[in-house]
């Protein structure tokens, strides 16, 4: 069987998610409205098959939601020259790492970020 494979993805938010969501604001004192808001995630799938199901509402085969809100509500696009460079990941521990350290360092340039 083959090893599963995660990748890091970047989706951009509407600016609508800062004025309208409390935690999202309040989990980016650093944002200066300059840059875009962003959402930082981790899939076994593709990016793009992982955004569609954020987009749809998906859930899983015991009918529990795994799309992020922020993204099904907020979500416009994959920003792919934000994460292209990081090479898939085969473990889900590393993956979450790297999800983390790609967020921190996103909200460091003065971006919003927001990630699980």
């Amino acid at each position: 069987m083959a090893q599963t494979e995660y990748r890091i993805y970047v989706v951009e938010l509407s600016k609508r998610v800062f004025t309208e969501n409390r935690k999202f604001r309040e989990a980016n004192p650093q944002f200066n409205g300059v840059l875009e808001c962003l959402y930082v995630g981790m899939t076994s799938k593709t990016p793009k098959e992982r955004f569609l199901q954020h987009k749809t509402g998906h859930r899983n085969k015991k009918g529990y939601k795994i799309s992020a809100n922020i993204v099904e509500k907020y979500g416009s696009y994959l920003r792919p020259s934000l994460y292209n460079h990081i090479d898939p990941i085969t473990t889900r521990a590393e993956a979450l790492k790297m999800e983390e350290a790609l967020a921190l360092e996103l909200r460091r340039q003065r971006y919003a970020v927001w990630f699980n």
